[in-house]
């Protein structure tokens, strides 16, 4: 089991290692603006496109089979960046690195959900979520060190050869439940997406919110007048305060406590989190804000996960997962893309950001009690 979670950190410092050093890149290689929110952009697009692809597969291969392909990929992948020459090279690649990574979280979370005890699938996704936090914190950090200190291509070649020693790990190492028999008869799937719809939701939503937060931070802390710097150690706070929650003896609230209601809990703590970022006018009040916003964030990812376990029988749990992920990076791309498309200062776009979530989880509740009716 430790080597799934690992593997899961893996997979997200991949992700965001690339996250401080991508723009600078494109633009060395001639890249105009447009041209640079398009190679960010298209990452995720891919992403999600491999998302999908990876849950039908899942289902009918198995997730180990994915998980070692979808790593072995990507590395070899990583490698071709540096030997990019222009920009439409580089867009190319990371059309192919978004779809051979999307391969690979909804297979580890597949397989995860497949080894975990039923009964505590809220811890299990617990930890996997300090996972994704470690890389959320150690990504950037090892994106900008090393390309600074030794250029793009050391970074490339660390983080491609990163992914196929894990790779191989996984297909070794990793033992996959014998499958399923290929006999069992179709049901019907309806009944079980509607009651993922609170998680797809969920996790949708944060998403979106961390989007805008990407987007929108370092224009706050210019706004105050503070370093640029302290961007990076504003979303290293919420990542702490989300991991201590994690592997804390807190994480058996996720199995213990009704996860609908931890979800709804988690966003309308983030909407608070986004308001008070909103009015905030010293360090110490973003700080508390970015506290606020881990705490929610921490409700939000391992509820929305385990419901994805409680709710789908083993062989539809890889199409699950897929659309889960899917969502978790249509999310990104919709926040990202309307902070950047509306030009209100950062402390309006944080009170629209903050009214979207609490309007559509309104609309949500009301429409599932009438529903229910």
């Amino acid at each position: 089991m430790i080597l799934i979670y690992i593997i899961i950190a893996v997979a997200f410092i991949d992700t965001f290692s690339q996250l401080p050093i991508i723009a600078p890149f494109a633009i060395e290689l001639g890249a105009n603006p447009l041209l640079v929110g398009i190679i960010i952009g298209m990452y995720s697009f891919s992403n999600m496109l491999g998302n999908l692809l990876s849950g039908v597969w899942i289902d009918r291969i198995g997730s180990k089979r994915i998980l070692y392909v979808g790593m072995l990929t990507v590395g070899v992948i990583i490698f071709f960046y540096s030997m990019v020459s222009n920009a439409y090279e580089l867009l190319v690649i990371r059309f192919f690195h978004g779809m051979a990574g999307g391969l690979i979280v909804p297979a580890a979370f597949t397989f995860l959900g497949s080894r975990g005890e039923r009964a505590e699938n809220g811890r299990t996704m617990a930890y996997s979520g300090a996972g994704v936090g470690i890389a959320a914190i150690a990504g950037p950090a090892i994106g900008a060190i090393v390309s600074g200190r030794f250029g793009y291509n050391l970074l490339f070649y660390f983080i491609s050869s990163l992914m196929i020693v894990f790779g191989v790990l996984a297909a070794v190492f990793l033992r996959e439940k014998s499958k399923l028999r290929t006999s069992a008869v179709k049901h019907n799937t309806l009944p079980k997406l509607k009651e993922l719809v609170p998680a797809y939701l969920s996790i949708f939503l944060l998403m979106y919110t961390l989007g805008l937060l990407t987007y929108l931070l370092p224009l706050k802390v210019i706004d105050l007048n503070l370093f640029t710097e302290l961007t990076g150690i504003l979303l290293s706070v919420f990542g702490l305060v989300a991991i201590l929650i994690f592997v804390f003896p807190t994480n058996r609230v996720f199995d213990q406590w009704n996860k609908p209601r931890l979800m709804k809990s988690g966003l309308i703590v983030i909407s608070i989190a986004l308001l008070y970022l909103a009015v905030a006018v010293t360090l110490s009040h973003m700080v508390i804000s970015m506290v606020i916003y881990g705490i929610g964030f921490a409700l939000i990812f391992p509820s929305a996960s385990g419901t994805v376990i409680e709710r789908t029988r083993e062989k539809e749990r890889g199409k699950a997962f897929g659309l889960f992920y899917a969502f978790f990076s249509l999310g990104v791309i919709c926040g990202s893309f309307s902070a950047g498309v509306f030009s209100f200062i950062p402390a309006y776009q944080f009170v629209i950001g903050a009214m979207f979530v609490l309007f559509t989880l309104s609309t949500y509740t009301i429409v599932a009690m009438l529903w229910k009716r």
